[in-house]
């Protein structure tokens, strides 16, 4: 979808909220609470439900209960600008640029939205990878010389910084986690979580923290970065070395600074728009989330 076919499609807060219904209950409206169907349409007011199942009184709801629009001020319409700019935006845009771009009331309010689509993009379910799969983690976090001179630390690599990790099927789908540390204990855990036993390779660094991927019956080859070594034949970690280089180039060069607090929703951010690359509707996909 182009930006002139965004604003011809939802002209106005009804058509927002008619696709918004169709989205969020393909199969038919239901009740947020207790997800029935036995619903009644409030016929003056209209994008209202009543549910009496759940609540003999009536349990009243519009199609922005429970969604990420629900007690906001901000059309629809609004929203829906939002979002388009951050999904077609291959590295991200920063609140601060959707704030000039929209004319926001201010920086905090471009921001609470942003953080709420980026809420609207997680997601905590998902198949195990299969086929070729690339595990690595990264660290995020600016470089030591450039921290004041009260918060640089001694050592080098990670240290101060956040570790991510992830594994990516090879032109599929990846999955990103931010984690406490970086530790035998939790890689291994996160692969046997997200990685199927069917897998055909499981490609790694040299990193010793994977040792046990092969005692547990993976399929697990490791190429030498200290040596110079980057891929032999099938191995290497290309792909996921990409996703780690777009990553840090959006945090760096778009939002400059990101806060341990709210590092996994960039994550998902940039997860998702990669799992959802070819999506010929991917703005349906996340009002579907929202």
């Amino acid at each position: 979808m182009k930006i002139n076919e965004l604003l011809a499609r939802f002209e106005t807060e009804n058509d927002c909220k008619k696709y918004l219904t169709e989205r969020r209950w393909p199969t038919g409206v239901r009740c947020p609470k207790c997800n029935s169907e036995k619903v009644f349409h409030v016929t003056h007011r209209p994008f209202h439900w009543v549910c009496k199942k759940c609540n003999k009184n009536g349990y009243r709801f519009s199609v922005l209960t429970k969604t990420v629009f629900e007690n906001t001020k901000y059309p629809l319409r609004d929203w829906f600008k939002v979002i388009f700019l951050m999904y077609s935006s291959k590295k991200g845009m920063s609140a601060h640029q959707i704030h000039r771009m929209l004319g926001t009331g201010s920086y905090e309010t471009a921001w609470y939205m942003c953080h709420r689509i980026r809420a609207a993009m997680r997601n905590d379910e998902f198949f195990r990878l299969v086929g070729e799969v690339e595990v690595d983690e990264t660290y995020v976090g600016g470089k030591n010389r450039n921290r004041h001179k009260n918060k640089r630390t001694s050592g080098t690599g990670g240290i101060g910084k956040i570790p991510v990790v992830a594994a990516i099927a090879r032109k599929g789908s990846i999955v990103a986690k931010v984690i406490e540390e970086a530790d035998t204990k939790t890689l291994d855990k996160f692969v046997n979580e997200t990685v199927s036993d069917t897998v055909k390779l499981v490609a790694t660094d040299e990193n010793p923290s994977y040792r046990l991927l092969k005692n547990e019956g993976y399929p697990h080859e490791t190429v030498s970065h200290s040596k110079g070594e980057y891929v032999r034949g099938n191995v290497h970690t290309a792909h996921i070395d990409s996703f780690w280089s777009l990553l840090k180039r959006g945090i760096v060069g778009n939002y400059h600074k990101v806060s341990r607090d709210y590092l996994p929703l960039y994550v998902a951010e940039f997860t998702f728009r990669h799992n959802h690359r070819k999506d010929p509707d991917i703005f349906g996909s996340i009002i579907a989330g929202c």
